[in-house]
């Protein structure tokens, strides 16, 4: 199998920068819209972040935080991209937040973002 250019595993993911995540996780929080131009489709952000049948925290390549099993400190309607790594792209729509986090345990994830969410309630 060919694998795509920039070194990512098993022949398939994203090889981009911490800013570049931001923006896509931007683009999921924002429903689609970037500068006031809608480019992805509106129902299909809304179809992407629905729990599947198989799976009930899962949509389209996004882990929902439905049952709050994952990250018990946010809200419901958050969810997250992870890959490789435990590379996290955060949405919490609930406090307008994205939050990207590379490199890190996966275990420390909520505790992190109870912090952080903490923080932005403080300011």
């Amino acid at each position: 199998m060919e694998a795509v250019s920039g070194g990512t595993r098993w022949g398939g993911g994203l090889w981009i920068s911490t800013r570049d995540q931001a923006r896509f996780g931007y683009l999921f929080l924002r429903k689609g819209t970037w500068k006031d131009k809608q480019i992805l489709s509106e129902n299909w952000i809304r179809a992407a972040i629905t729990p599947t049948p198989v799976a009930g925290d899962y949509g389209y390549l996004w882990w929902l935080n439905t049952t709050q099993k994952q990250y018990p400190s946010l809200p419901a309607t958050s969810f997250a991209a992870l890959g490789y790594g435990s590379n996290t792209i955060l949405i919490d729509p609930e406090h307008d937040m994205v939050i990207v986090w590379r490199w890190h345990r996966d275990r420390s994830a909520n505790e992190f973002f109870k912090r952080v969410v903490a923080a932005i309630k403080e300011s």
